[in-house]
């Protein structure tokens, strides 16, 4: 059987890996699998060399502990790597990882493709070059990635954001209130700390702080949090003592139904990310908080080159949800804002006009966006 090779380093490469699992199987049964990867892939049937949740880490000051124990991963992947020999190597996402895997791997001989081009266009963009003799193929979510790699001699496939696929946008918000007992008058609000406990522990506080500032200005509000795995526990305790108690959610399934349901006459506080992008597919209308540690954040100020760091906002060039980061990232600024998305219809119908401006630039030229991630590497495959 043809194996193809796949690193996953994070839950949202995991999710993608998953995805293009499946597609490629619907059109080469024949192909076998192996490497790293998390859950969604183990329901692919994937067995991954180490848990991939050791590789999910944030931030210049997280990642330093850790060193010694991602170095020795790395040299297990290169290692099974050489063993295995594959006809392609996939790495999904994660660059601070799965970039060392792909230059190991071309030091080797191997072909390496790239799901989800690296963010260099942000910052570092001198990191280009490095990244033309790391891979051999680029799979582009976004649409403007294309154009600025390719200027480096990168090929590039732009296949179109896998959020498309999500079905975020087709949650129930009628069975959402029933389940919960909610009553029509009553606001959801849905809370999205992210899902790496260090985004968690700094997140988490200064939300909880601002839903209480809220609960005194918005009647019948109820937050909502969809819980994430490996910070389910932090979540659960740190929300202990929030008034109104929060509904913690735990599937898919539900957490869509609640974005429904937050979309007929509720908001979101969400963490910069993947995350702000589904809530726009739902059309849930939000405010972004997120906060690193502050060496990190110093260091980070010094070398991003955008305007903005929400996707959406980046994908329409304007500033279509309000971004609130670091030392703006307060209860009261972000009980504010919230207030302001809770009681004017205004600022809700300017985010939802431009949630459909950047929808329509995610698309693929035909098909979903892991199908045309699958044409592309079964042409590279193709290609010998």
């Amino acid at each position: 059987m043809t194996l193809l090779y796949l690193v996953a380093g994070e839950a949202s490469g995991d999710m993608l890996g998953a995805r293009l699992m499946a597609a490629l199987r619907r059109r080469r049964p024949d192909l076998a699998f192996a490497g790293v990867g998390g859950e969604r892939m183990a329901e692919q049937g994937f067995g991954s060399l180490f848990p991939m949740r050791e590789l999910a880490l944030m931030g210049f000051l997280e990642v330093l502990p850790n060193l010694r124990r991602l170095a020795r991963r790395l040299d297990e992947t290169a290692a099974d790597i050489a063993a295995r020999r594959p006809a392609l190597i996939v790495t999904i996402d994660s660059p601070g990882f799965t970039l060392r895997v792909a230059r190991r791997a071309k030091a080797q001989g191997f072909r390496v493709a790239h799901y989800v081009a690296p963010q260099v266009w942000a910052w570092r963009p001198g990191r280009v070059k490095r990244i033309a003799r790391e891979v051999d193929r680029i799979l582009a979510l976004l649409p403007f990635e294309a154009p600025f790699f390719e200027k480096a001699g990168i090929p590039v496939s732009f296949v179109g954001h896998s959020i498309l696929e999500s079905g975020a946008d087709r949650g129930d918000a009628a069975r959402f209130r029933e389940t919960y007992g909610l009553r029509p008058e009553e606001r959801v609000l849905l809370v999205m700390p992210g899902s790496r406990r260090s985004e968690v522990g700094r997140l988490l506080p200064v939300f909880g702080e601002a839903l209480k500032r809220l609960a005194g200005r918005v009647p019948d509000l109820r937050p909502v949090v969809p819980l994430a795995g490996p910070v389910e526990e932090a979540v659960r305790a740190a929300a202990s003592d929030w008034h109104p108690a929060p509904i913690l959610l735990r599937g898919v399934a539900e957490k869509y139904d609640a974005y429904a349901a937050a979309r007929e006459n509720g908001a979101g506080l969400v963490k910069s990310g993947t995350s702000s992008l589904e809530v726009a597919l739902a059309g849930v209308p939000m405010a972004v908080g997120y906060r690193v540690n502050p060496l990190s954040a110093a260091i980070a100020r010094r070398l991003i080159k955008v305007r903005f760091v929400s996707i959406v906002n980046l994908l329409a060039d304007a500033p279509v949800i309000p971004e609130f980061l670091q030392e703006r990232c307060t209860p009261e600024l972000l009980a504010a804002e919230l207030e302001r998305l809770l009681t004017d219809p205004g600022p809700v119908a300017t985010q939802r006009a431009g949630f459909e401006r950047v929808m329509s630039q995610l698309r693929p030229a035909r098909g979903l966006p892991s199908e045309a991630a699958a044409d592309a590497v079964l042409a590279m495959l193709d290609e010998g």
